[in-house]
C-alpha cells in the first residue's frame, strides 16, 4: 500500500514567529515612512523660510520711480490665486504711489512656522515697512504681521496666500 505524505502543519512556535516577523516588518515600514515624511517636512520648512524673506521683501516693497519693475519682482514670488490678487492690488495702488512719490521698503525682522507639510508651509512673518512719501515728513515704519502660505512650484517656493494678522 502506498502512503500519501501530507505536508507538516506548522507548529504554534512557527506561526508565532511568522506573525512577529510580519508585525516587525510593518512597524519598520511605518517608522521609515514617518521618518521620511518628517525629513521632507523639515526640508520644506528650511526651503520655504529661506524663500519667504526674499518673497516678503519683494511683495511688500515698491518704489514709485520703478513701480512696474517693483511689481514684476514681487510677482515672481507669487503663484495661483494670490498672483492674481497681487496683480489687482498693485494695479490699484500704482496711481497713488506715483502721485505721492511713495517708496516702501519691506524687511522681515522675525519669522516662524505655523504649520508644515512637505508640500505646503504656513509661516508667520514680522514685516517692517519703511515708508516715505509726500504726505509724511521723514520715514515712517509700519510693523506688520503676515501669514504666508508657501508652496513648491517648479523647484521654487512661492506665496500662494497671504493674510495680515
Amino acid at each position: 500500500m502506498l502512503k500519501v505524505l501530507r505536508p507538516a502543519r506548522p507548529g504554534r512556535g512557527t506561526v508565532a514567529l511568522l506573525i512577529a516577523v510580519v508585525l516587525g516588518a510593518g512597524l519598520a515600514a511605518a517608522g521609515w515612512y514617518e521618518h521620511d515624511r518628517a525629513h521632507r517636512r523639515d526640508v520644506a520648512v528650511r526651503q520655504s523660510l529661506a524663500a519667504a524673506d526674499a518673497a516678503a521683501q519683494a511683495i511688500f516693497s515698491y518704489d514709485y520711480r520703478s513701480f512696474d519693475a517693483s511689481v514684476a519682482n514681487g510677482r515672481a514670488f507669487a503663484t495661483g490665486d494670490f498672483a492674481a490678487e497681487y496683480a489687482q492690488t498693485t494695479a490699484a495702488l500704482k496711481s497713488n504711489a506715483v502721485s505721492e512719490q511713495a517708496i516702501v521698503r519691506a524687511s522681515v525682522s522675525a519669522s516662524g512656522v505655523v504649520s508644515a507639510a512637505p508640500d505646503r508651509v504656513e509661516l508667520l512673518l514680522y514685516v517692517d515697512q519703511y515708508r516715505r512719501n509726500t504726505n509724511i515728513t521723514g520715514e515712517k515704519v509700519d510693523q506688520n504681521r503676515v501669514v504666508l502660505t508657501m508652496v513648491p512650484v517648479g523647484g521654487a517656493w512661492k506665496v500662494s496666500h497671504a493674510v495680515a494678522v
